[in-house]
């Protein structure tokens, strides 16, 4: 839960409103999420099972009548009755508890896997809905921009300095803008849906989403403890520790058993004779042992184990290998990202400045309307190259906050 909150507050790394927004999202999304729950319930019934564990073999009783009466020397018995109890060798109920906590160690790394999963999904998704947000206020303010550039176009037209070929062209390119709008408008409602099933509540409840987001100056400092403390690395450690009690229990399985009983047969009383012990009822003390003889089993679950460890550490180290590709590809793809965006920012700048003189030249009576389209084309696609760096870095952020805090 600790690294949970680590990566919670660290997953946010742009400004305290959208760390607040996103924060509760994601406390909303672990708390109504049907897959939490049941890990949740699963490590419920495997610390349940700490009590199941914690019992001894039924006591056994019995009783019998004899129906031809054995004669002895103090009189005839009549009936027999038994009582006895089995008991583990000494440490094996220990040993099954400490079997059953490990499992149930288990079950809990399960539950902080899926809450950072669920913590990225939140996230990805939450960026890829700003991401349609700043698209969208992108593509209006382009298509308010080409209404401008229609207005210049048709007052030329009037004083014969443009054709209405000019003025088409730019209908034309706001009709494109205003279809790239509404694909923007379904792809919302798409990504709605989906944040809104993470948090397991109505598809069409709205969404707070933070109006403004850009790169910080410099990448933050991770605080995390790198992966080996990465629930999906620790997984493997509680598998490791289940194998080694597992082991410790079947060498327990294979030790004697140890039973405790008595007997109790009463005896009727010889009517034709007297003396000190007639009719004394017969009481008699038992004690059992079972011997594993044929301990084949054992044998077979103790090289089960040996290769079972082996095992869970190979796979540790196969995952291990797995989540270091993946940390510094999303190292690299936000490093990218920065890149893009920077170049994204010079480029934006040196399109407003050929605007600028291209408005100037209107002021002198000529302008250039194809030139107009195609500085407004790449004005468009640097905008929305730099939203889409902007959510990149921020997605791959999440990605390395999952694999290291």
């Amino acid at each position: 839960m600790k690294n949970i909150k680590i990566l919670i507050c660290l997953i946010m790394v742009s400004t305290w409103a959208e760390a607040q927004d996103l924060q509760s999202y994601i406390l909303e999304a672990q708390e109504n999420n049907p897959q939490i729950q049941a890990f949740n319930l699963k490590y419920s019934i495997a610390q349940e099972k700490v009590n199941e564990v914690n019992t001894l073999p039924n006591t056994n009783l019995s009783a019998g009548y004899f129906v031809s009466e054995p004669e002895t020397r103090t009189g005839a018995q009549r009936a027999r009755f038994s009582v006895s109890q089995m008991l583990p060798w000494f440490g094996t109920i220990t040993a099954r508890q400490n079997y059953a906590v490990s499992m149930s160690n288990v079950d809990y790394i399960e539950i902080a896997i899926a809450k950072r999963k669920l913590a990225l999904a939140v996230a990805q998704s939450y960026y890829q809905l700003h991401a349609i947000e700043a698209k969208q206020k992108v593509l209006d303010q382009n298509i308010q921009l080409l209404k401008t550039y229609e207005r210049l176009a048709l007052t030329s037209v009037e004083v014969g300095k443009a054709s209405a070929v000019d003025v088409l062209k730019l209908q034309i390119r706001q009709n494109e803008l205003r279809q790239q709008r509404e694909i923007l408008d379904q792809d919302y409602v798409a990504e709605k849906s989906n944040f809104n099933n993470l948090l397991n509540r109505k598809t069409t409840m709205s969404i707070g989403i933070v109006s403004e987001m850009t790169l910080p100056l410099e990448d933050p400092i991770y605080l995390g403890n790198g992966l080996e403390l990465n629930p999906e690395i620790l997984k493997y450690d509680e598998l490791y520790e289940s194998i080694v009690q597992s082991e410790l229990l079947n060498k327990k399985d294979g030790a004697p058993n140890i039973g405790f009983g008595v007997d109790f047969i009463p005896v009727q009383e010889r009517p034709d004779m007297n003396f000190e012990d007639n009719g004394k009822d017969i009481v008699m003390p038992m004690v059992t042992f079972s011997f594993p003889i044929f301990n084949n089993r054992i044998k077979s679950v103790s090289k089960q184990n040996e290769m079972r460890l082996k095992e869970t550490e190979l796979q540790k180290n196969e995952r291990i290998n797995l989540l270091q590709s993946a940390l510094a590809k999303a190292e690299s793809v936000r490093n990218e990202a920065r890149i893009k965006y920077n170049t994204q920012q010079i480029n934006l700048k040196q399109s407003k400045n050929a605007e600028e003189i291209l408005m100037k030249n209107y002021e002198t009576g000529t302008i250039d309307f194809n030139d107009v389209l195609d500085i407004q084309e790449l004005q468009l696609k640097f905008q929305l190259n730099q939203v889409e760096s902007v959510q990149l870095y921020y997605v791959q952020s999440a990605i390395i906050n999952y694999l290291i805090n």
